[in-house]
Protein backbone atom coordinates (compact mmCIF):
# COMPACT_ATOMS: atom_id res chain seq x y z
CA UNK A 1 0.00 0.00 0.00
CA UNK A 2 1.46 3.43 -0.87
CA UNK A 3 2.48 5.82 1.88
CA UNK A 4 0.19 8.82 2.51
CA UNK A 5 2.76 11.18 1.01
CA UNK A 6 2.81 9.14 -2.19
CA UNK A 7 -0.98 9.18 -2.40
CA UNK A 8 -0.97 12.95 -1.94
CA UNK A 9 1.48 13.42 -4.80
CA UNK A 10 -0.39 11.15 -7.20
CA UNK A 11 -4.00 12.05 -6.41
CA UNK A 12 -4.04 15.70 -5.43
CA UNK A 13 -2.65 18.79 -7.02
CA UNK A 14 -2.10 21.87 -4.86
CA UNK A 15 -4.83 23.77 -6.75
CA UNK A 16 -7.34 20.96 -6.23
CA UNK A 17 -6.64 20.62 -2.54
CA UNK A 18 -6.99 24.31 -1.82
CA UNK A 19 -10.42 24.00 -3.37
CA UNK A 20 -11.06 21.17 -0.94
CA UNK A 21 -10.20 23.38 2.02
CA UNK A 22 -12.58 26.05 0.80
CA UNK A 23 -15.27 23.43 0.34
CA UNK A 24 -14.85 22.06 3.85
CA UNK A 25 -14.93 25.57 5.29
CA UNK A 26 -18.15 26.48 3.46
CA UNK A 27 -19.77 23.21 4.55
CA UNK A 28 -18.93 23.96 8.18
CA UNK A 29 -20.58 27.34 7.75
CA UNK A 30 -23.77 25.69 6.46
CA UNK A 31 -23.26 26.70 2.85
CA UNK A 32 -23.54 24.44 -0.19
CA UNK A 33 -20.86 21.89 -0.96
CA UNK A 34 -18.45 22.47 -3.81
CA UNK A 35 -17.77 19.81 -6.45
CA UNK A 36 -15.47 17.05 -5.21
CA UNK A 37 -16.16 17.58 -1.50
CA UNK A 38 -17.08 13.93 -0.97
CA UNK A 39 -13.77 12.75 -2.36
CA UNK A 40 -11.94 15.43 -0.43
CA UNK A 41 -13.49 14.46 2.86
CA UNK A 42 -12.72 10.81 2.15
CA UNK A 43 -9.08 11.69 1.57
CA UNK A 44 -8.85 13.69 4.80
CA UNK A 45 -10.61 10.88 6.65
CA UNK A 46 -7.99 8.45 5.33
CA UNK A 47 -5.19 10.67 6.63
CA UNK A 48 -6.92 10.77 10.00
CA UNK A 49 -7.44 7.00 10.09
CA UNK A 50 -3.76 6.38 9.47
CA UNK A 51 -2.71 8.96 12.03
CA UNK A 52 -4.91 7.53 14.76
CA UNK A 53 -4.23 3.85 14.30
CA UNK A 54 -2.99 2.55 10.96
CA UNK A 55 0.67 3.54 11.22
CA UNK A 56 3.90 1.76 12.08
CA UNK A 57 4.30 3.48 15.47
CA UNK A 58 0.91 2.35 16.71
CA UNK A 59 1.09 -1.13 15.18
CA UNK A 60 4.54 -1.95 16.56
CA UNK A 61 4.74 0.01 19.80
CA UNK A 62 1.27 1.26 20.66
CA UNK A 63 2.16 4.96 20.63
CA UNK A 64 0.20 7.60 18.76
CA UNK A 65 1.75 10.08 16.32
CA UNK A 66 0.63 13.71 16.23
CA UNK A 67 -0.20 16.18 13.52
CA UNK A 68 2.64 18.60 12.75
CA UNK A 69 1.68 22.06 13.89
CA UNK A 70 5.40 22.57 14.37
CA UNK A 71 8.56 23.06 12.37
CA UNK A 72 11.43 20.55 12.39
CA UNK A 73 12.52 20.35 16.02
CA UNK A 74 14.05 17.10 17.25
CA UNK A 75 11.74 16.97 20.29
CA UNK A 76 8.71 16.57 18.04
CA UNK A 77 10.20 14.09 15.58
CA UNK A 78 12.40 16.23 13.36
CA UNK A 79 11.59 16.55 9.68
CA UNK A 80 9.90 14.53 6.96
CA UNK A 81 12.48 13.27 4.51
CA UNK A 82 11.47 13.58 0.85
CA UNK A 83 10.92 10.39 -1.13
CA UNK A 84 14.18 10.78 -3.06
CA UNK A 85 16.15 10.93 0.19
CA UNK A 86 14.52 7.77 1.55
CA UNK A 87 15.05 5.99 -1.77
CA UNK A 88 18.73 6.92 -1.86
CA UNK A 89 19.21 5.66 1.69
CA UNK A 90 17.57 2.37 0.79
CA UNK A 91 19.89 1.96 -2.20
CA UNK A 92 22.92 2.89 -0.09
CA UNK A 93 22.04 0.01 2.22
CA UNK A 94 22.68 -2.44 -0.65
CA UNK A 95 26.40 -1.66 -0.89
CA UNK A 96 29.52 -1.45 1.27
CA UNK A 97 32.09 1.34 1.08
CA UNK A 98 35.22 2.46 2.87
CA UNK A 99 33.84 4.94 5.38
CA UNK A 100 36.87 7.21 5.36
CA UNK A 101 36.61 7.54 1.56
CA UNK A 102 32.88 8.20 1.84
CA UNK A 103 33.42 10.93 4.43
CA UNK A 104 35.99 12.69 2.27
CA UNK A 105 33.84 12.55 -0.86
CA UNK A 106 30.64 13.59 0.94
CA UNK A 107 32.48 16.38 2.71
CA UNK A 108 33.80 17.65 -0.61
CA UNK A 109 30.28 17.87 -2.04
CA UNK A 110 28.85 19.44 1.11
CA UNK A 111 31.60 22.06 1.06
CA UNK A 112 30.71 22.98 -2.52
CA UNK A 113 27.07 23.59 -1.60
CA UNK A 114 27.70 25.53 1.62
CA UNK A 115 30.58 27.47 0.02
CA UNK A 116 33.34 26.44 2.40
CA UNK A 117 36.90 25.21 1.96
CA UNK A 118 36.01 21.80 3.41
CA UNK A 119 33.35 19.93 5.36
CA UNK A 120 32.72 16.76 7.32
CA UNK A 121 29.40 14.97 7.90
CA UNK A 122 28.54 14.75 11.60
CA UNK A 123 25.97 13.25 13.94
CA UNK A 124 23.62 16.22 13.99
CA UNK A 125 24.43 19.82 14.79
CA UNK A 126 25.59 18.81 18.27
CA UNK A 127 28.16 16.42 16.81
CA UNK A 128 29.40 19.27 14.62
CA UNK A 129 29.84 21.50 17.67
CA UNK A 130 31.82 18.88 19.59
CA UNK A 131 34.09 18.01 16.67
CA UNK A 132 34.62 21.68 15.86
CA UNK A 133 35.64 22.47 19.42
CA UNK A 134 37.91 19.42 19.52
CA UNK A 135 39.59 20.53 16.28
CA UNK A 136 40.31 23.95 17.75
CA UNK A 137 41.79 22.37 20.89
CA UNK A 138 44.11 19.88 19.20
CA UNK A 139 44.69 20.65 15.55
CA UNK A 140 46.13 17.47 14.04
CA UNK A 141 48.27 16.62 17.10
CA UNK A 142 47.44 12.97 17.84
CA UNK A 143 48.74 13.11 21.43
CA UNK A 144 46.40 15.99 22.19
CA UNK A 145 43.51 14.14 20.54
CA UNK A 146 44.06 11.19 22.85
CA UNK A 147 43.99 13.50 25.86
CA UNK A 148 40.49 14.84 25.20
CA UNK A 149 38.19 15.65 26.90
CA UNK A 150 40.82 16.55 29.50
CA UNK A 151 43.32 18.91 27.84
CA UNK A 152 46.46 19.51 29.86
CA UNK A 153 47.70 22.49 27.86
CA UNK A 154 46.92 26.16 28.42
CA UNK A 155 45.21 26.93 25.11
CA UNK A 156 41.80 25.46 25.98
CA UNK A 157 39.52 28.45 26.59
CA UNK A 158 36.39 29.22 24.61
CA UNK A 159 35.17 32.80 24.84
CA UNK A 160 31.40 32.97 24.73
CA UNK A 161 29.05 35.89 25.31
CA UNK A 162 26.52 35.49 28.09
CA UNK A 163 23.70 36.13 25.61
CA UNK A 164 24.97 33.17 23.55
CA UNK A 165 24.86 30.61 26.36
CA UNK A 166 22.23 27.99 25.58
CA UNK A 167 21.39 24.34 26.18
CA UNK A 168 23.54 23.01 23.34
CA UNK A 169 26.81 24.61 24.45
CA UNK A 170 27.29 21.44 26.52
CA UNK A 171 28.68 19.92 23.31
CA UNK A 172 31.62 22.32 23.40
CA UNK A 173 32.27 21.60 27.07
CA UNK A 174 32.12 17.88 26.32
CA UNK A 175 35.07 18.32 23.97
CA UNK A 176 37.07 19.74 26.86
CA UNK A 177 36.98 23.53 26.49
CA UNK A 178 36.77 25.86 29.45
CA UNK A 179 34.23 28.65 28.98
CA UNK A 180 35.14 32.26 29.57
CA UNK A 181 31.82 34.11 29.71
CA UNK A 182 31.78 37.78 28.73
CA UNK A 183 29.31 40.59 28.13
CA UNK A 184 29.87 43.06 25.33
CA UNK A 185 32.75 43.82 23.03
CA UNK A 186 35.06 45.36 25.63
CA UNK A 187 34.97 42.32 27.92
CA UNK A 188 35.41 40.06 24.94
CA UNK A 189 38.52 41.89 23.77
CA UNK A 190 39.98 41.88 27.28
CA UNK A 191 39.43 38.10 27.59
CA UNK A 192 41.47 37.29 24.48
CA UNK A 193 44.89 35.85 25.25
CA UNK A 194 47.34 33.00 24.85
CA UNK A 195 44.84 30.57 26.40
CA UNK A 196 42.06 31.32 23.90
CA UNK A 197 41.36 28.32 21.66
CA UNK A 198 38.22 29.65 19.95
CA UNK A 199 35.43 32.20 19.90
CA UNK A 200 31.90 30.82 19.74
CA UNK A 201 28.72 32.58 18.70
CA UNK A 202 25.10 32.30 17.65
CA UNK A 203 23.53 34.16 14.72
CA UNK A 204 22.26 37.08 16.74
CA UNK A 205 23.48 40.33 18.18
CA UNK A 206 23.53 44.05 17.44
CA UNK A 207 24.99 47.33 18.61
CA UNK A 208 21.66 48.11 20.28
CA UNK A 209 21.87 45.05 22.54
CA UNK A 210 25.61 45.19 23.07
CA UNK A 211 25.91 41.61 21.81
CA UNK A 212 28.61 41.14 19.17
CA UNK A 213 27.01 39.50 16.07
CA UNK A 214 28.70 36.83 13.91
CA UNK A 215 30.36 39.28 11.54
CA UNK A 216 31.87 41.13 14.52
CA UNK A 217 33.12 37.92 16.09
CA UNK A 218 34.66 36.85 12.80
CA UNK A 219 36.51 40.14 12.43
CA UNK A 220 37.79 39.99 16.01
CA UNK A 221 38.92 36.39 15.56
CA UNK A 222 40.68 37.18 12.31
CA UNK A 223 42.67 40.01 13.88
CA UNK A 224 43.54 37.93 16.95
CA UNK A 225 44.38 34.76 15.03
CA UNK A 226 41.70 32.81 16.91
CA UNK A 227 39.21 30.46 15.19
CA UNK A 228 35.54 31.48 15.27
CA UNK A 229 32.77 28.87 15.24
CA UNK A 230 29.13 29.81 14.50
CA UNK A 231 26.17 27.55 15.25
CA UNK A 232 23.75 27.90 12.33
CA UNK A 233 22.08 24.53 12.91
CA UNK A 234 18.44 25.65 12.96
CA UNK A 235 18.65 28.73 10.73
CA UNK A 236 16.93 27.40 7.60
CA UNK A 237 14.87 29.12 6.27
CA UNK A 238 15.85 31.58 4.92
CA UNK A 239 17.86 29.63 2.40
CA UNK A 240 20.67 32.20 2.38
CA UNK A 241 21.72 31.00 5.84
CA UNK A 242 23.03 27.81 4.23
CA UNK A 243 26.10 29.74 3.06
CA UNK A 244 26.13 33.14 4.74
CA UNK A 245 28.42 32.37 7.69
CA UNK A 246 31.02 30.71 5.49
CA UNK A 247 30.78 33.67 3.13
CA UNK A 248 31.36 36.02 6.08
CA UNK A 249 34.58 34.15 6.81
CA UNK A 250 33.76 31.99 9.85
CA UNK A 251 36.43 29.39 10.53
CA UNK A 252 33.83 26.75 11.41
CA UNK A 253 30.06 26.54 10.89
CA UNK A 254 27.73 23.91 12.34
CA UNK A 255 24.56 22.96 10.45
CA UNK A 256 21.82 20.42 11.02
CA UNK A 257 21.34 17.86 8.26
CA UNK A 258 17.70 17.43 9.22
CA UNK A 259 15.46 20.40 9.99
CA UNK A 260 15.29 22.73 6.99
CA UNK A 261 17.49 20.55 4.77
CA UNK A 262 15.15 17.58 5.37
CA UNK A 263 17.93 15.02 5.38
CA UNK A 264 18.24 12.42 8.16
CA UNK A 265 17.59 14.18 11.47
CA UNK A 266 20.62 12.42 12.97
CA UNK A 267 23.05 14.12 10.56
CA UNK A 268 24.84 17.43 10.48
CA UNK A 269 27.57 19.33 8.65
CA UNK A 270 30.68 20.95 10.06
CA UNK A 271 32.23 23.20 7.43
CA UNK A 272 34.97 25.78 7.28
CA UNK A 273 38.75 26.01 7.18
CA UNK A 274 40.40 23.01 5.55
CA UNK A 275 42.97 22.50 8.32
CA UNK A 276 40.34 22.53 11.06
CA UNK A 277 38.06 20.18 9.12
CA UNK A 278 41.00 17.81 8.65
CA UNK A 279 41.51 17.84 12.43
CA UNK A 280 37.79 17.25 13.03
CA UNK A 281 37.72 14.35 10.57
CA UNK A 282 40.59 12.65 12.37
CA UNK A 283 38.55 12.74 15.57
CA UNK A 284 35.32 11.45 14.01
CA UNK A 285 34.24 7.87 13.24
CA UNK A 286 35.55 5.58 11.88
CA UNK A 287 38.61 6.81 13.80
CA UNK A 288 38.90 5.97 17.50
CA UNK A 289 38.99 9.46 18.98
CA UNK A 290 36.49 11.58 20.89
CA UNK A 291 33.93 11.53 18.07
CA UNK A 292 33.89 7.76 17.59
CA UNK A 293 30.61 7.29 19.47
CA UNK A 294 28.81 9.87 17.31
CA UNK A 295 29.09 7.83 14.14
CA UNK A 296 27.03 8.48 11.01
CA UNK A 297 25.97 5.52 8.88
CA UNK A 298 26.65 5.24 5.17
CA UNK A 299 22.92 5.43 4.45
CA UNK A 300 22.58 8.63 6.47
CA UNK A 301 25.53 10.25 4.69
CA UNK A 302 24.04 9.47 1.29
CA UNK A 303 20.62 10.67 2.42
CA UNK A 304 22.10 13.95 3.58
CA UNK A 305 23.93 14.58 0.31
CA UNK A 306 20.74 13.92 -1.69
CA UNK A 307 18.83 16.28 0.63
CA UNK A 308 21.53 18.92 0.28
CA UNK A 309 21.47 18.69 -3.52
CA UNK A 310 17.68 18.90 -3.47
CA UNK A 311 17.68 21.95 -1.22
CA UNK A 312 20.17 23.76 -3.44
CA UNK A 313 17.86 23.25 -6.44
CA UNK A 314 14.54 24.15 -4.76
CA UNK A 315 12.32 27.03 -5.78
CA UNK A 316 12.09 28.39 -2.25
CA UNK A 317 9.56 31.09 -3.10
CA UNK A 318 7.11 28.45 -4.33
CA UNK A 319 7.68 26.39 -1.20
CA UNK A 320 6.95 29.41 1.01
CA UNK A 321 3.73 30.13 -0.90
CA UNK A 322 2.52 26.60 -0.13
CA UNK A 323 3.34 27.09 3.56
CA UNK A 324 1.48 30.40 3.50
CA UNK A 325 -1.62 28.87 1.89
CA UNK A 326 -1.82 26.31 4.68
CA UNK A 327 -1.33 28.99 7.34
CA UNK A 328 -4.08 31.12 5.80
CA UNK A 329 -6.45 28.15 5.84
CA UNK A 330 -5.78 27.28 9.49
CA UNK A 331 -6.18 30.90 10.61
CA UNK A 332 -9.43 31.28 8.66
CA UNK A 333 -10.97 28.28 10.37
CA UNK A 334 -10.36 29.73 13.84
CA UNK A 335 -11.69 33.25 13.36
CA UNK A 336 -14.91 32.91 15.34
CA UNK A 337 -13.62 30.89 18.33
CA UNK A 338 -14.55 32.83 21.51
CA UNK A 339 -11.53 34.38 23.20
CA UNK A 340 -9.09 33.24 20.50
CA UNK A 341 -7.31 35.36 17.87
CA UNK A 342 -5.48 33.64 14.98
CA UNK A 343 -3.23 35.79 12.77
CA UNK A 344 -0.75 34.72 10.10
CA UNK A 345 2.73 36.11 10.70
CA UNK A 346 5.98 35.96 8.79
CA UNK A 347 7.02 37.86 5.70
CA UNK A 348 9.79 37.94 3.16
CA UNK A 349 12.00 34.86 3.37
CA UNK A 350 10.79 33.80 6.80
CA UNK A 351 8.56 30.75 7.25
CA UNK A 352 4.97 31.87 7.83
CA UNK A 353 3.14 30.72 10.95
CA UNK A 354 -0.17 31.20 12.69
CA UNK A 355 0.08 33.20 15.91
CA UNK A 356 -2.56 32.16 18.43
CA UNK A 357 -3.38 34.53 21.27
CA UNK A 358 -6.17 34.00 23.73
CA UNK A 359 -7.91 35.82 26.55
CA UNK A 360 -7.21 33.83 29.71
CA UNK A 361 -10.49 34.99 31.17
CA UNK A 362 -12.20 32.93 28.45
CA UNK A 363 -9.58 30.21 27.94
CA UNK A 364 -7.89 29.96 31.36
CA UNK A 365 -4.74 28.12 30.25
CA UNK A 366 -1.06 29.03 30.01
CA UNK A 367 1.06 28.49 26.90
CA UNK A 368 2.60 25.37 28.41
CA UNK A 369 -0.77 23.96 29.44
CA UNK A 370 -2.11 24.43 25.92
CA UNK A 371 0.94 22.79 24.38
CA UNK A 372 0.87 19.81 26.73
CA UNK A 373 -2.86 19.30 26.29
CA UNK A 374 -2.62 19.36 22.49
CA UNK A 375 0.37 17.04 22.36
CA UNK A 376 -0.41 14.52 25.06
CA UNK A 377 -4.07 14.14 25.94
CA UNK A 378 -6.80 12.42 23.98
CA UNK A 379 -6.51 10.53 20.72
CA UNK A 380 -6.37 13.71 18.62
CA UNK A 381 -2.96 15.29 18.94
CA UNK A 382 -1.27 18.35 17.47
CA UNK A 383 2.40 18.97 18.17
CA UNK A 384 3.30 22.65 18.44
CA UNK A 385 6.58 24.50 19.05
CA UNK A 386 7.67 25.66 22.46
CA UNK A 387 5.79 28.75 23.55
CA UNK A 388 7.44 32.08 22.64
CA UNK A 389 8.08 32.87 26.33
CA UNK A 390 9.96 29.57 26.71
CA UNK A 391 11.98 30.19 23.56
CA UNK A 392 12.96 33.66 24.77
CA UNK A 393 14.19 32.18 28.04
CA UNK A 394 16.21 29.48 26.27
CA UNK A 395 17.73 32.12 24.01
CA UNK A 396 18.89 34.08 27.05
CA UNK A 397 16.38 36.88 26.47
CA UNK A 398 13.79 36.52 29.23
CA UNK A 399 11.21 39.28 29.46
CA UNK A 400 9.55 40.70 32.57
CA UNK A 401 6.95 38.40 34.06
CA UNK A 402 6.59 34.64 33.88
CA UNK A 403 4.25 34.36 30.92
CA UNK A 404 1.16 34.08 33.13
CA UNK A 405 -0.38 37.43 32.18
CA UNK A 406 -3.88 38.00 30.80
CA UNK A 407 -3.02 36.86 27.26
CA UNK A 408 -1.66 33.49 26.16
CA UNK A 409 0.52 33.10 23.05
CA UNK A 410 1.49 30.11 20.94
CA UNK A 411 2.46 29.47 17.33
CA UNK A 412 1.28 26.96 14.74
CA UNK A 413 3.78 26.29 11.96
CA UNK A 414 2.80 24.74 8.64
CA UNK A 415 6.11 23.86 6.98
CA UNK A 416 6.02 20.22 8.12
CA UNK A 417 2.45 19.57 6.95
CA UNK A 418 1.58 17.48 3.93
CA UNK A 419 -1.46 18.47 1.91
CA UNK A 420 -4.62 17.73 3.87
CA UNK A 421 -3.11 17.97 7.31
CA UNK A 422 -3.93 21.66 7.59
CA UNK A 423 -7.59 20.63 7.48
CA UNK A 424 -7.12 18.23 10.37
CA UNK A 425 -4.98 20.69 12.35
CA UNK A 426 -7.61 23.41 12.00
CA UNK A 427 -10.35 20.98 12.96
CA UNK A 428 -8.51 19.68 16.02
CA UNK A 429 -7.57 23.17 17.21
CA UNK A 430 -11.12 24.38 16.84
CA UNK A 431 -12.45 21.45 18.85
CA UNK A 432 -9.82 21.96 21.52
CA UNK A 433 -10.37 25.69 22.04
CA UNK A 434 -14.18 25.58 21.85
CA UNK A 435 -14.95 22.34 23.72
CA UNK A 436 -11.96 21.00 25.62
CA UNK A 437 -9.90 23.96 26.84
CA UNK A 438 -12.70 25.64 28.88
CA UNK A 439 -13.19 22.38 30.81
CA UNK A 440 -9.51 21.80 31.69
Amino acid sequence: MPRPSEMTRTRWSRRRFLGVGAGLASTAAGQSRQPGDTDAEAMVADLERRLEGDNVYTRLLGIRPHLPGHGTGTRLGGCRMPAEVVSAMQEANDYFVQMDELQVAAGRRAAEVVKAEAAVITSGGTGALLLGAAACLTGTDMEKMRALPHPTWARRECIIQKAHRYMYDRALRSAGVTFVEVEGREQLMNALGESTALLFGLPRGSAATGVVPPEGLIEIGRRAGVPVMIDGASRLPPEGNLTVFNELGADLVALSGGKGLRGPQSTGILSGRADLIAAARLQAAPNDQIGRGMKVGKEEIIGLIVALNRYAALDHATVRRAWRAKADYVAAQLQDVPGLVAVVRGSGEAAPFVELTWDRRVIPLSELEVRNALERRGRRRVGIPMAPVEMRALAGRPEPGDGSGPVGVNHIQTRSMRDGEEVLVARYLRTFFTEEAPAL
